[in-house]
């Protein structure tokens, strides 16, 4: 083929590390994988037998855009029980990942600005790239809090919008309420679009969890089914914010992800009615495992929300940390995916007890 038909943008898009970890666990026997964040819990019953039922009985069809009624219905009623924004709608979108496509493609331009928090998500900054739009990363170490005066002063005439996650990925850290009322208020004084990824509000393990979007009715929340009910393969997410915003990511959607699938919807729906916090105790208790087993061994921020460490590594050199834990079959992410800095590495810790001290056991041995 020809090298030409590859849009330039591509070059500008790296494959997953993330997704390289998972291809690498397949090829090593028994490993010790502490690299994918996927949930060590299966999606509760209800919603299985709910999704199996709606096979069943022909609900195999396209849904509405925004949604299915009910479903969409059910999330309005518990966003507005929330948060009480009179402007407020809900779209039901395929995956959290679908709904930050969706945003981002909806609200910048070519040469536009993104903030983004430097570590981060990767996806944030390949999506904007996608979009057309530039990424201006602040950076957040060593504590992986938010300064606000920095984030004002990277804003310029071409700023769109700021992508913010808490509890964070990779880091685990949670933003004070105090954080988050002084950004959403920044963003409402100078004009500039926040966009709060919540996919992992229900693992807070210190605080309960707090929303930006209670300090500005214009925040666009992303949030999903994936972390929370241990649906990921179900791609089910949803997003809500300002009813225009909302419309033009309905519009979008007719002709890209069309709608979420339809019996995913009905599993969802059903899923809203199980108390799912047996598991973030469960979580919470590994937390406590990570920091009580690497705590004297590594420079570690103790996360306090979602299901992810992120240990400085000795000398300050991932790779070798990384090549040295391969030996043993640990399966661990470099800071690199998510940061310009390779300093750092990233553990999940939704995993097993055995595995998780299996894994803690080989980082100890390595720390020296």
């Amino acid at each position: 083929m020809h090298e030409s038909w590859i849009a330039e943008r591509m070059s500008r898009i790296d494959a997953s590390g993330i997704r390289k970890a998972f291809e690498l666990a397949r090829s090593i026997k028994d490993p010790i994988n502490l690299s994918i964040g996927l949930p060590d819990f299966q999606p509760p019953a209800p919603a299985r037998l709910a999704a199996e039922h709606a096979i069943e009985q022909g609900h195999n069809a396209y849904t509405l855009t925004q949604g299915d009624p009910r479903f969409r219905e059910r999330l309005e009623q518990l966003v507005a029980a929330d948060l009480g924004h009179a402007d407020r709608q809900v779209i039901v979108t395929a995956g959290t990942s679908g709904a930050l496509t969706l945003a981002l493609a909806c609200t910048v331009n070519p040469g536009d600005e993104v903030i983004l928090f430097d570590p981060g998500f990767s996806m944030y900054r390949h999506l904007t790239t996608l979009a057309g739009g530039k990424s201006v990363m602040i950076d957040t170490y060593p504590n992986f809090h938010i300064d606000v005066a920095r984030v004002e002063s990277a804003i310029t005439p071409r700023t769109k919008c700021i992508v913010f996650n808490s509890p964070n990925n990779p880091t685990g850290a949670v933003a004070s309420e105090a954080e988050l009322r002084d950004l959403a208020d920044l963003c409402s004084r100078r004009n500039v679009l926040l966009i709060s990824d919540e996919v992992y509000r229900s693992f807070c393990y210190d605080a309960p969890f707090v929303s930006p979007a209670r300090f500005n009715p214009d925040v666009l929340v992303v949030d999903g089914f994936s972390k929370a009910y241990g649906m990921t393969g179900w791609r089910l997410g949803f997003a809500h914010g300002p009813a225009r915003l909302i419309q033009e990511m309905a519009k979008l959607q007719q002709f890209t992800f069309v709608c979420a699938p339809s019996m995913a919807q009905q599993g969802g729906l059903a899923a809203l009615d199980v108390d799912m916090q047996e598991y973030a105790t469960s979580y919470r208790r590994k937390r406590d495992m990570v920091v009580s087993a690497l705590a004297d061994r590594f420079e570690l921020a103790a996360p306090q929300g979602a299901f992810y460490a992120f240990p400085r590594a000795p000398g300050d050199d991932a790779a070798r940390l990384i090549t040295r834990a391969l030996e043993r079959k640990l399966i661990i992410i470099p800071g690199q995916v998510f940061s310009a800095r390779d300093t750092h590495f990233r553990i999940s810790f939704a995993v097993d007890d055995d595995t998780l001290a299996r894994g803690l056991d080989v980082l100890r041995a390595l720390a020296g």
